[in-house]
């Protein structure tokens, strides 16, 4: 899983997401191509976030609900916009992005991943992306660091 890449695909992201089975991206995908060059890699699930405003970002939704390996994956670019209805019923994941902040936990059987960001940096945060485990009954999520802040 990708989040904000804002324009930019480090190499770093492609070798780090070779040979995953689906690739999620969080939104803020910033210029055209970036989907593009991901799908090369395996299927992609993408959604808009806050900077893709030009009209070629209309394809891609505000949220969006995908199954994987039998897991309900709702991808909302910002966590923010679930709003006091929060997450709805069936959904076992929530992914989001806008945040930059790199975070995994589970709360009410609910997984949430906001992978951070993957794009340049603009924050004293690391450069990261997101990876998910759907082999098991219990979905597990882990950061990938690309780039460290020390």
């Amino acid at each position: 899983m990708i989040p904000d890449t804002h324009g930019l695909l480090r190499p770093e992201a492609l070798e780090r997401l070779a040979g995953v089975e689906h690739i999620l991206h969080a939104g803020d995908i910033g210029r055209a191509g970036i989907v593009e060059r991901l799908a090369e890699v395996a299927p992609v699930t993408a959604i808009r976030g806050n900077v893709d405003t030009a009209d070629r970002a209309r394809v891609h939704p505000e949220r969006v609900t995908v199954e994987l390996s039998g897991h309900v994956v709702l991808m909302v670019h910002d966590r923010k916009a679930l709003g006091a209805g929060g997450v709805p019923g069936g959904v076992s994941i929530v992914v989001s992005g806008q945040s930059h902040k790199p975070s995994a936990g589970a709360e009410s059987g609910v997984l949430s991943l906001d992978p951070g960001s993957a794009g340049p940096r603009r924050f004293p945060l690391p450069v990261t992306l997101g990876g998910l485990d759907l082999g098991q009954a219990v979905p597990s999520a882990r950061i990938v660091e690309l780039i460290r802040t020390d």
